[in-house]
């Protein structure tokens, strides 16, 4: 599927590490402006014999406190990355299904066997910066456990039940809100 902004001409006039402001014109001689930022993922680690979900604990810097959250993270480090990944041509869904078994390990110290995309979380009309939300089929614990990356604070041993889960995402425990909606869309179709 050919994504609306394929159909215009477009100018990148301000870029920085994770993202980019683009004009977008059309034929007619109009101009969108949005913001992109390459794809990040999101895992639902769940164990359904305990009726357990795994929330990652993690310090972020924009909200000076810890949030718990999915874990995941970016597909591509960089704009770079991310818009040489775009010229190859290559599905972005391969890349985000890699990059969720690289970061369930290194964030939750879970090795992944089997995942399938939950959903594709689109943020809206001028900010292009969508998540891949998969749902774990087959994992196990790692004997290594974690691989954080320096600087990173991820408690990973938050396996709370369904009905936990549900109050954090709606208590504000949860600061990143379009995941916390996706979550309380999975959890429903659980009960």
């Amino acid at each position: 599927m050919q994504s609306w902004t394929n159909l215009m001409s477009e100018e990148v006039f301000a870029k920085g590490k994770l993202f980019e402001l683009v004009h977008l014109k059309q034929d007619d001689g109009r101009v969108f402006e949005i913001a992109r930022r390459a794809p990040g993922v999101r895992l639902i680690i769940h164990d359904k014999s305990q009726g357990k979900i795994l929330l990652t604990k993690e310090f972020r810097h924009e909200l000076g406190e810890s949030d718990y959250r999915l874990p995941g993270g970016k597909v591509f480090d960089s704009l770079d990355e991310f818009e040489a990944f775009r010229a190859s041509g290559e599905d972005m869904l391969d890349a985000a299904k890699r990059k969720a078994i690289e970061e369930a390990q290194q964030e939750a110290g879970v090795e992944i066997a089997e995942l399938d995309l939950y959903k594709k979380s689109v943020l809206g009309a001028t900010v292009e910066w969508d998540l891949y939300v998969f749902e774990t089929i087959d994992w196990q614990l790692s004997v290594e456990g974690q691989e954080l990356e320096v600087g990173e604070k991820i408690e990973a041993d938050n396996w709370v039940t369904y009905d936990e889960a549900c109050q954090m995402a709606l208590n504000g425990s949860m600061a990143e809100e379009r995941i916390a909606l996706i979550l309380l869309q999975w959890l429903e179709g659980k009960s």
